[in-house]
């Protein structure tokens, strides 16, 4: 008996330990809102990588559906997203002397609107928000070899800057 009750209490730990571990991360989503839906954002920076605002949809897609409890629905969606690549652009940052440069910086800027069609419900921004990031490389490499990598660095810091402005109130 005396190690049943051991069990139990240890059981009982575990089950306490575990669910501390787990939250929304202070998401704050109108309970009206149950769907959404991210139109795939156009490319109209003209030097940025052609599958740039593809990729970017499709993760904004993937964490919205992921880390809230709301559905994908193309028809009619209570919230939607709707945006575009505005500035892809390599910037010179650290000169050395003799007018090198010893890094570079790849800087990102999106265009997002964020719209809750659900009559009744709150949320979305009234007018279009800017969203920027950078990474900076050194000038020893070719923007080619280091992009994707960077482009992944950047556009996981813009999702969590939109996905916090849309559901966190930022």
């Amino acid at each position: 008996m005396l190690l049943g009750i051991r069990h139990i209490i240890m059981l009982i730990a575990v089950m306490l330990f575990l669910s501390s571990c787990y939250s929304f991360k202070g998401i704050s989503i109108d309970p009206n809102i149950k769907t959404f839906f991210v139109r795939n954002f156009d490319n109209a920076a003209s030097n940025a990588p052609p599958t740039l605002a593809v990729d970017f949809t499709e993760r904004l897609k993937d964490k919205v559906r992921t880390e809230t409890p709301l559905v994908l629905n193309s028809d009619a969606p209570d919230a939607e997203f709707t945006g575009r690549v505005v500035d892809y652009r390599v910037v010179p940052v650290a000169p050395k002397p003799g007018e090198t440069v010893a890094l570079n910086r790849l800087e990102i800027r999106f265009q997002i609107n964020y719209t809750v069609n659900k009559e009744g419900a709150e949320g979305g921004w009234v007018s279009e928000r800017s969203f920027s990031h950078f990474a900076e490389f050194s000038n020893e490499d070719d923007l080619l070899s280091v992009q994707d990598g960077l482009i992944e660095q950047i556009s996981t810091q813009l999702l969590e800057d939109i996905f916090n402005a849309a559901f966190n109130n930022w």
